[in-house]
């Protein structure tokens, strides 16, 4: 866990966790959508936390920008196409929006705490 909570936010390597998040999300959501569960933008609210909480709030950002036309053009009907968007898919993507909002600063609040409670925990030296 403390190899993971070292990313720094603006770093390389926080934007290959986001990407990489959007990548395992994706094939969950293929895997739902397969079973006939079509929550669009299910596997992406735990992607958008856990990057937030693991590289920083510029990964988790980037996650719900990919996320929101990705999802529009993969798993919204007509498939593999941008086309106009009924009222029900335009109030979920603004849910998602929303919630995805929510949960990058939660995700934020919970980062600043795991670092202050390993800044209380260090050792003190003399």
């Amino acid at each position: 866990m403390r190899i993971w909570l070292r990313i720094q936010p603006w770093s390389s390597g926080a934007f290959v966790l986001g990407l990489s998040g959007v990548f395992v999300a994706t094939a969950v959501q293929t895997l739902l959508y397969h079973f006939g569960i079509e929550l669009y933008f299910a596997s992406f609210l735990p992607a958008v936390f856990f990057t937030g909480f693991l590289a920083g709030v510029p990964a988790a950002a980037l996650v719900v920008a990919i996320a929101v036309p990705l999802v529009w053009w993969t798993f919204i009907p007509p498939y593999f196409e941008f086309n106009p968007l009924i009222a029900s898919h335009v109030d979920a993507i603004a849910m998602f929006l929303l919630l995805s909002l929510l949960l990058i600063f939660l995700a934020d609040w919970c980062r600043a705490a795991v670092a202050l409670l390993k800044a209380g925990t260090a050792p003190r030296k003399g």
